[in-house]
């Protein structure tokens, strides 16, 4: 392992950058601020999760042509752009003062963050690397994992300092300063070997499968579900965290403290997840990874105590962190890398479409009187619907392998 990293660790530092400076367009983030936002521009909680939506929604529409950019210009080109736009995009939060200009600023966070930073980083692992293609996506994937354990602490603390206008300040320069450490990481960007023998990287049927032939091949939509629920609803989760610990009688800071495992589970799992699917391939473990998160959002529902909460975020985190991993292995495993990126957009344009539906759709819920712990129960049980979607699709899909 310790020569794997030291003969890779540019490009594996460039996936570990991209993913960590993705953090300033995901919820986990800018929900830091939802307070400080809406005081701000005198908005209700359904108007700022109804704008928030709203630009989440556009990003998912936009990636769909912008994620296919990563099959035309490499990531050093391409990198140092998206870096470039978030960091302008995290600027304007700070300086807005437009209540119209809010959601141009959400879906440009949400397009360059959560959206083709994150995109960007899967793309690159999944074409650079082959043989180690899980281990390298779960490495890449260690920035989200200590954006999310480290940079809400740091900020929500800072809050007390600083006002919430200069700490989106801090979020532009920190990006700002990423681009010409991507630059130098990429200085020489990586060809992988098998990439110059054409049948070492291609998909079902012997083949590199385009965006087209890949939206008429009945697999692919046996993968949206599971593509767009863990995104809805775990992004539903933590958009609701205050409203869910006031309904079960905690205080938010005793949710929050939680986190910390959580993150500690899924990266635990993401490695798991990387070393699983280079010994057994996506095909054995794709049907089966979600169900963890199923018995999760039932536990999170009927619980009442902070240790069943404790034992719900665990298994929440085992089922994230293969997430992190396996989708981007499973898009190159069975369509090929020739056109990785526009394939992988679609599916990445799901994600950022299952992250705007999921506080909408809970949070209309909540307003129609179904509290989040019932819904949560239901929540369980489409994603077992959604395991034995992806069972089905990949049966059927794997003799073409």
């Amino acid at each position: 392992m310790r020569r794997y990293l030291l003969d890779n660790a540019t490009w594996l530092g460039a996936g570990v950058l991209l993913t960590f400076l993705s953090s300033f367009g995901q919820t986990f983030f800018i929900s830091i601020f939802a307070g400080e936002i809406r005081a701000e521009f005198g908005l209700g909680h359904g108007a700022w999760g109804g704008l928030y939506t709203l630009g989440t929604t556009l990003s998912a529409i936009v990636m769909i042509w912008t994620g296919g950019l990563t099959d035309i210009f490499r990531v050093r080109v391409l990198g140092p752009a998206v870096l470039t736009g978030l960091a302008l995009a995290a600027l304007a939060m700070a300086l807005n003062t437009w209540l119209l200009l809010l959601p141009v600023v959400i879906f440009l966070l949400r397009l360059l963050g959560q959206g083709m930073s994150t995109h960007l980083a899967a793309v690159a692992m999944a074409r650079w690397f082959t043989v180690t293609r899980g281990k390298a996506l779960s490495i890449a994937s260690i920035g989200y994992a200590i954006g999310e354990a480290l940079l809400p602490l740091i900020f929500v603390a800072a809050m007390v300092y600083l006002d919430w206008r200069w700490l989106w300040i801090v979020a532009a320069g920190m990006t700002a300063l990423g681009i010409p450490v991507l630059m130098r990481l990429l200085r020489e960007e990586r060809t992988p070997q098998s990439l110059a023998s054409e049948s070492s990287a291609i998909g079902m049927q012997g083949r590199h499968w385009s965006r087209r032939d890949a939206l008429f091949n009945p697999l692919f939509w046996f993968m949206v579900p599971a593509v767009l629920a863990p995104s809805a609803f775990i992004t539903a989760f933590f958009f609701h965290q205050v409203y869910f610990a006031e309904v079960k009688g905690w205080q938010h800071i005793q949710l929050v403290a939680l986190f910390p495992v959580f993150t500690g589970v899924s990266l635990l799992s993401m490695f798991a997840a990387g070393w699983a699917l280079d010994k057994w391939g996506t095909a054995r473990i794709m049907p089966f990874y979600q169900l963890p998160m199923a018995v999760g959002f039932v536990v999170l529902g009927m619980t009442e105590s902070i240790s069943g909460a404790t034992i719900g975020l665990v298994f929440l985190g085992l089922t994230v962190g293969a997430n992190s991993t396996l989708p981007s292995a499973f898009w190159a495993e069975f369509y090929g890398t020739r056109h990785i990126g526009a394939i992988k957009a679609l599916a990445a344009a799901v994600m950022v479409l299952g992250s705007a539906i999921g506080p909408g759709l809970t949070g209309v819920l909540i307003d129609l009187g179904i509290p989040l712990s019932i819904q949560f129960f239901w929540i369980g049980l489409f994603f077992v619907l959604v395991c034995s979607l992806v069972w089905v699709g990949i049966s059927r899909a794997r003799r073409d392998l």
